[in-house]
């Protein structure tokens, strides 16, 4: 083969990987975007809890939040 008719299968070659790896990132990336919409949808929809769930989720959130004063004020737990 030629120099020039290698350069253009070279190229043709690459240009093609390319558009495939482009098209690949660009179906993930739909994939992603897809269900991060389901996940906001699923997180507008109330659920009505139990009073006990309630209060677990509470409880929950007041040791992050002490686990988090403990770590901001350099306390090692």
């Amino acid at each position: 083969m030629t120099d020039a008719a290698t350069m253009l299968t070279l190229a043709s070659f690459g240009l093609a990987g390319l558009g495939i790896t482009t098209m690949a990132g660009l179906k993930g990336w739909a994939g992603w975007l897809e269900i991060r919409k389901l996940e906001l949808a699923g997180a507008v929809r109330h659920e009505s809890r139990s009073p006990a769930g309630e209060m677990i989720e509470m409880a929950d959130l007041k040791e992050r939040v002490r686990k988090l004063e403990s770590i901001a004020s350099c306390i090692d737990l």
